[in-house]
């Protein structure tokens, strides 16, 4: 019976609490003294720039009052050291803030570093069903947009919400000792009111910016998709179609982007009145006092500087906090990807096979009743057996959609057997690390992508540490070095996205290049000749043969002239063997093989030498 993962439900919002503390261990990271030591310090400058910017009235009041007549003979006599306490005050609360910024810069800068490349390594982890279920665009939109959002929460949450609710709670206290508990109380009423409505509408409102990002990244893909399908536009003449496509999404952006507009226009007209409200009656009452004679102008003036100078990092707190929810809403698909679990894992304690085992590199390969299905309801492989003995080769042959494909994925683990085994050298393939499994074997698949990079790093990813000579090399033995020397720049000419300034047989030999350079223990093409012509088969194919030798090599064909060399042929048809043998045994049997080369050739003749 095939067992296959549930289908995934639709993904639903991450609380802000969840998505914070997501983000606290990259900040705090476990072992960086370093970091920790320039949190505590960012943290005590921040103290410190509050607490001078609290100062800066009491001194400024001071002044005021030194300034202001006693009686019609007073003279007034310039105080001159509160003048310049004030301004040196001013100064410290700048250069503590600067300084704050300065230590914190590399923190912020590390985290989100971390997370980007922890998130991109983690994609790397994920399983090919996740990448094919997934749309490019779209998904490198979110990490964008997530790592944007990580440096705003930090940036803003960090040294503007922290800083003004220190600031609140110090002028409160001030206010309450200079004054009385009525100022102190009246300006956390205030305060209050207003953090409460902007969290309440801000909360109300952040779906407006989800549906955006929503859209954006549905616009993104269009794009992306048509984009990177720019002939096939071509060839059918669907341009119109696909900019209906994209403006439809552009309108539903267009509609959202509206509506979290008009909503901020409202949540900054009730913010400016709840602070209007409390700056009014704050200042009436210390007027009323000022004229009772209870109160200087000094306090007057101070009452009036805190408010004045509570107002603006106030109305500021409304923007920082929208910008935070929205950088918090910006980072949910980023965390949500790094929470997205492995369907193929390493077990605990899994082997790591020997990239070489003494002169005997090849392996041994056996498929016991394996049985494989993308979906539960559309089995490919049905009880699937064969031996592959090391440094042998085995062709796999069969129609379109028999599972030959199928065969190579599994090798990779791409996908894990739903049922039966598959063993290397012994060894069940769960039981091996992915990564020495995957640097064991080395593919030339049937449809093959290039770097949009140069020639040289395409042939050299199949060993980055190789030199240009051991590139050369290859490419020579895959018949492509004559054809890069006359390219205009040779092994530094660009291949395009894709590889698009290749033919189909250029890039199939860089392909075979690839492979060669990377020197596996086993080796599969998988249609590695689909895309050539029958003079270029035949001179790559004794290239491959001498590249195949004392390695255990699988072949999966469609043209049956690139097998007939092979130690044994397995012949599937709907995911099960019909036939194996050699190529003569399957000729004399006249079987399904018999009839399939009698066919190729009939359409093309040169195949008929056996």
């Amino acid at each position: 019976m095939l067992v296959m993962p549930p289908p995934s439900s639709p993904p639903q919002p991450r609380s802000s609490l969840r998505t914070v503390g997501s983000l606290l261990p990259y900040l705090w990271p476990r072992g960086d003294i370093g970091s920790h030591v320039r949190v505590v310090l960012a943290a005590l400058c921040l103290i410190g720039a509050k607490a001078a910017t609290v100062y800066v009235p009491i001194v400024y009041a001071r002044a005021v009052d030194a300034l202001a007549p006693k009686g019609a003979q007073a003279v007034i006599v310039v105080p001159f050291a509160l003048i310049v306490g004030y301004g040196l005050l001013r100064i410290a609360s700048s250069g503590f803030g600067e300084l704050r910024d300065a230590v914190f810069a590399s923190v912020q800068q590390r985290a989100v570093r971390r997370v980007a490349r922890e998130t991109f390594e983690h994609m790397h982890r994920l399983s090919l069903r996740f990448h094919l279920d997934r749309q490019t665009g779209g998904l490198a939109r979110n990490i964008d947009r997530g790592t944007k959002g990580i440096e705003n929460v930090l940036r803003l949450a960090v040294f503007n919400i922290l800083p003004t609710l220190l600031e609140v709670v110090l002028v409160a206290g001030v206010l309450w000792r200079i004054f009385d508990w009525r100022y102190a109380l009246l300006t956390v009423i205030a305060v209050g009111i207003y953090i409460a409505f902007t969290l309440g509408f801000t909360n109300w409102r952040v779906r407006f910016r989800r549906t955006m990002n929503e859209v954006e990244s549905d616009a993104q893909t269009k794009a992306l998709d048509s984009l990177l399908n720019y002939e096939t536009v071509k060839y059918f003449g669907n341009e119109s179609h696909e900019v209906r496509r994209y403006d439809e999404a552009l309108a539903r952006y267009e509609r959202a982007a509206v509506r979290s507009q008009v909503t901020l226009n409202m949540l900054n007209l009730g913010q400016a009145t709840i602070i209007a409200v409390g700056l009014a009656l704050i200042m009436l009452m210390a007027a009323d006092e000022t004229a009772a004679g209870r109160m200087t102008v000094g306090k007057f003036v101070l009452a009036n500087t805190y408010l004045m100078q509570l107002y603006q990092p106030l109305n500021f707190l409304g923007f920082v906090y929208r910008e935070i929810k929205q950088g918090l809403v910006d980072m949910e698909q980023l965390f949500r990807l790094l929470a997205t679990g492995e369907e193929v894992r390493d077990r605990p304690g899994a082997r790591v096979l020997p990239r070489m085992a003494g002169h005997e590199c090849a392996c041994d390969l056996v498929f016991e009743d394996v049985q494989f299905g993308y979906r539960a309801d559309r089995p490919i492989l049905k009880g699937l057996s064969f031996r592959l003995p090391a440094g042998k080769s085995l062709a796999i042959v069969g129609p379109t959609g028999a599972g030959k494909s199928t065969i190579s994925r599994l090798l990779f683990r791409f996908y894990d057997v739903s049922a039966g085994r598959i063993l290397l050298d012994g060894t069940d393939l769960r039981d091996i690390t992915q990564d020495s499994l995957r640097a064991a074997i080395g593919v030339v698949p049937q449809d093959t992508v290039l770097f949009n990079d140069t020639v040289r790093y395409n042939i050299g990813y199949g060993r980055p540490s190789a030199t240009q000579e051991e590139i050369e090399h290859a490419a020579r033995l895959a018949q492509v070095h004559d054809f890069v020397m006359r390219l205009p720049d040779g092994y530094d000419t660009r291949v395009g996205e894709r590889g698009l300034k290749l033919s189909g047989g250029e890039k199939q030999r860089v392909a075979i290049a690839r492979a060669i350079l990377k020197d596996p223990r086993m080796l599969i093409l998988d249609e590695a000749t689909s895309a050539l012509d029958t003079r270029t088969e035949q001179e790559i194919q004794s290239a491959l043969r001498a590249v195949a030798r004392d390695r255990t090599t699988l072949t999966i064909a469609h043209r049956l002239s690139t097998v007939v060399d092979a130690d044994q042929i397995l012949v599937l048809v709907d995911g099960q063997v019909v036939e194996r043998g050699t190529h003569r045994e399957l000729l004399a049997r006249e079987g399904v093989y018999a009839r399939m080369w009698a066919l190729q050739a009939e359409q093309a003749p040169e195949v008929a030498v056996a």
